[in-house]
């Protein structure tokens, strides 16, 4: 009895530790490529090129940090390439930029 009392602690400490611990952050990354290819449709390696490349640089670390299995920080970076991408997005707009679809959509008709 006295060996299954001195166990618990440990399985406990390790389902709480366990619990704690978010996985990759997918769905981050996804959102923050989407992101960027969204900026770059829109015109920003012309239009807001330095927003552009600040987006990938972050998007380079998260990278970086999720093949080092460092998931908090690769989540904080691709969080941050996705902002970045948003501005490099905003101001490719307010330049001029096209406001399309990713490059996939068929262009509209002739009249």
């Amino acid at each position: 009895m006295s060996r299954s009392i001195e166990v618990w602690p440990g399985i406990v400490l390790g389902i709480a530790l366990l619990a704690g611990c978010r996985g990759a952050p997918v769905q981050e990354m996804s959102d923050a490529r989407q992101a960027i290819e969204a900026a770059r449709v829109a015109g920003a390696e012309q239009l807001a090129p330095a927003d552009l490349q600040a987006a990938q640089d972050d998007i380079a670390a998260a990278e970086q940090h999720l093949r080092a299995q460092e998931f908090s920080r690769a989540r904080d970076a691709a969080l941050a390439a996705k902002r970045r991408a948003a501005i490099a997005l905003t101001h490719s707009q307010r330049s001029g930029g096209d406001a399309v679809s990713p490059p996939s959509a068929a262009p509209p008709p002739p009249p």
